[in-house]
């Protein structure tokens, strides 16, 4: 996995009336803050000669700036009151994600002045904001060294590579849905002129004819993915059935880099094992775990969620596609989480071993039993009909459980019951996707931006987040 790329564009703001001198100085205190976290960001240093967005001349000179510099989001620190209808204007003709936030106030001086005013001026820009219709994050006024600043920035850098992805999400559709999946109907001229989401669709035979070309051709690509796999699994299949599965890896890898797709939905059976005698499921955990989620059945929306939940990790933890199953006999809260041997090797816990699903009458190889590794993770669904879409999404704990024999996990909710009902009430389907980081934040701040309803499927997440936020 490799971590996304987020570049954010810092205007610093400040108005006349309040102190310019306080104002500078908390400027450069942020800057350092900044590159202490590690933000890639672009300042406005060279416009003028305070660096601040100041003055009806500064909008031009900021968007130019940021356009040319291709900024994925826009931070607006309040050093003082700031300008409220500068920030807008900006904002309104760069059309990206943004972040307002001011430093918490000092204490009025002894003489009874106050120096900043950031509290205030936020108050005002959130208005403004609103009445242009402008969404944005509000990052709670604190000190730079709270834990709510540290937070808030993250936070921030996850729902703009969010936005980002899902403004250009591209998804690779290998064959149809299987015939009696319903589940897994979707509308895709609706997601193009709702999203902006394309699909690129093409046959078995298409993948078949690369596999077998990758396979005759490209041996030292193909010997890598066997290196790795040897190494890291126990192989239970032949060697010829094996160098198909690393063809079929790289062979899918090629189409999407190709075609500029960032999730791949694959109809895995039963038309594949005729094409090429294998199960298509290692492959999909290999490329998952390098970034390029892979979901089966031909799910689309499974695919957009893969998209959306690694995004909000930043890139930084592959994710996993899974089915709900069976509730726990022993816990009324817990659930199985299974697919046919699909996950990504890296989320094992102990041994992982290639060879033939026991669920398939073709008795083809290719899939991984594995049992996922023990910790906390978050959930969620993309899902949609009758022209509403919404995410059900909430937070889990991979937990003990009883022996699968396919890639499998327990994990426990607050409420399953709950939950439940949401999935059967709809619109949602058995398939979820996973991910080993809390990403309910990022999900909750980005939503604004992103055209569909949020749906926590806890009752308190809501609250937990934003008290998280506010550095509780």
């Amino acid at each position: 996995m490799q971590k996304s790329e987020v570049k954010i564009g810092v205007a610093p703001t400040r108005r006349n009336i309040f102190s310019k001198k306080e104002a500078l100085r908390l400027k450069s205190d942020l800057y350092n803050k900044l590159r202490e976290l590690d933000v890639d960001f672009v300042d406005i240093e060279d416009l003028n000669d305070e660096g601040l967005l100041i003055g009806d001349e500064m909008v031009d000179k900021v968007v130019e700036k940021f356009r040319r510099e291709k900024v994925d989001g826009l931070f607006f620190p309040h050093l003082n009151f700031g300008t409220e209808d500068l920030v807008c204007k900006v904002a309104q003709k760069l059309k990206v994600p943004v972040l307002i936030w001011g430093p918490r106030d000092g204490d009025p001086t002894k003489e009874g002045y106050r120096l900043t005013d950031s509290q205030c001026g936020l108050f005002a820009t959130g208005k403004v904001l609103r009445r242009f219709r402008i969404p944005f994050n509000y990052m709670t006024n604190c000190r730079m060294d709270d834990k709510a600043f540290a937070r808030g920035i993250r936070v921030f850098q996850g729902v703009v590579n969010v936005v980002k992805t899902f403004r250009n999400t591209r998804i690779l559709q290998i064959s149809t849905r299987p015939a009696d999946f319903w589940t897994m109907m979707c509308n895709e001229g609706e997601l193009l002129e709702k999203f902006g989401i394309q699909i690129f669709p093409i046959s078995l035979p298409d993948l078949s004819t690369r596999v077998k070309k990758v396979k005759a051709e490209e041996t030292g690509t193909i010997e890598d993915v066997l290196t790795y796999v040897r190494k890291n699994m126990r192989v239970e299949m032949n060697d010829d059935k094996l160098k198909t599965v690393a063809a079929l890896k790289v062979a899918i890898q090629q189409i999407a880099q190709e075609h500029d797709c960032c999730a791949i939905a694959i109809q895995c059976w039963n038309a594949l094992q005729d094409e090429i005698g294998i199960m298509p499921c290692a492959a999909n955990g290999l490329l998952t775990d390098e970034g390029i989620p892979v979901v089966c059945e031909t799910d689309i929306h499974g695919a957009i969620t893969a998209v959306l939940v690694q995004a909000a990790a930043l890139g930084e933890e592959p994710t996993f596609f899974a089915d709900w199953t069976i509730r726990s006999t022993t816990n009324d809260n817990a659930e199985l989480l299974q697919h046919c041997g699909n996950f990504p090797p890296s989320l094992a816990r102990g041994e992982r071993t290639i060879g033939t699903p026991f669920v398939f009458t073709s008795q083809c190889p290719g899939a991984v039993s594995q049992e996922l590794k023990r910790g906390d993770i978050s959930i969620a669904r993309f899902d949609g009909d009758n022209g509403h879409y919404s995410m059900l999404a909430g937070t889990a704990k991979v937990i003990d459980g009883p022996y699968n024999a396919v890639s499998y996990g327990w994990i426990e909710v607050k409420n399953w019951p709950l939950l439940e009902r949401k999935i059967v009430e709809g619109p949602y389907v058995h398939h979820c996707v996973g991910i080993y980081q809390n990403i309910m934040a990022v999900l909750y701040e980005a939503n604004r931006y992103l055209g569909f309803e949020l749906d926590f499927y806890d009752d308190t997440t809501e609250s937990e987040v934003l008290n998280w936020l506010m550095g509780g």
